[in-house]
């Protein structure tokens, strides 16, 4: 068994991934409250290399087969507050989530507070979900109620009503949280929301992706290269597995 031909194809495998990740990564850069996706790489053991009884496969019996492994996560730092000064763009200065729930009752959280008023007067985020308030029911505003001003704490008035409190929840463990729809997550391994007692929103700002372009196309570039090094090998190891069998007849 050649070893190289099979390190190289699982090494061209693990490129692949990590290109879908900088795809991602660029594709969403613009999105407010994007969390940049990460691939770190490792090596893991696949079975051993045997020797024959001479000896003569170069290796010592019982040498381990090494082949990367593909670690992805998410970069959770916060990404830069830029201003909109629209009323319902709201940004989290520090820790936390804002709560939303989908049409079949799922709650999902996200960075991004790019919100919007529908025909019903409730407000929703881009991906048409519902904002949720502390109380656990949807925030929706008065007709004619006047302007809409969001405290730091998160409080919602419309004139000196108070509409409710938007509900920012955070999770002890942020790697417990799975990449969903419209840059949100959704809690996996039974983690539970927590809320933030004392949030500090800012309306009228939207916070950006953490993602750098720039470097997301250097990586781009470090992938190519990388993939058609393992080409070459692969390639390599090809044609002289061909000359052995042409000599062989």
């Amino acid at each position: 068994m050649n070893i190289g031909l099979y390190q190289s194809a699982s090494s061209l495998s693990a490129l692949e991934r990590w290109q879908d990740s900088v795809s991602q990564n660029i594709a969403s850069s613009q999105m407010a409250g994007y969390r940049k996706r990460t691939v770190n790489f490792s090596t893991q053991e696949a079975g051993e290399i045997q020797s024959d009884p001479k000896g003569r496969i170069g290796h010592e019996e019982g040498d381990a087969m090494l082949f990367p492994k593909v670690n992805t996560g998410i970069n959770f730092v916060s990404g830069e507050t830029q201003p909109t000064r629209r009323e319902l763009d709201v940004a989290i200065q520090g820790d936390g989530f804002f709560e939303l729930q989908r049409a079949d009752g799922t709650k999902v959280y996200t960075r991004n507070g790019e919100f919007h008023l529908t025909a019903e007067r409730t407000i929703v985020s881009s991906s048409g979900d519902n904002v949720m308030t502390e109380s656990g029911s949807p925030l929706t505003l008065v007709a004619g109620g006047g302007e809409v001003v969001i405290n730091q704490d998160g409080t919602v008035f419309q004139g000196t009503t108070s509409i409710g409190k938007f509900a920012v929840k955070r999770f002890a463990d942020n790697s417990m949280l799975a990449p969903s729809a419209g840059g949100s997550f959704v809690p996996s391994g039974g983690a539970a929301p927590l809320t933030v007692e004392e949030p500090e929103l800012l309306q009228g700002y939207l916070e950006g992706s953490n993602v750098t372009p720039l470097r997301e196309m250097v990586d781009l570039v470090l992938i190519s290269r990388a993939y058609e090094a393992n080409q070459k090998v692969i390639t390599t190891v090809d044609q002289q597995m061909q000359k052995t069998l042409d000599a062989l007849g």
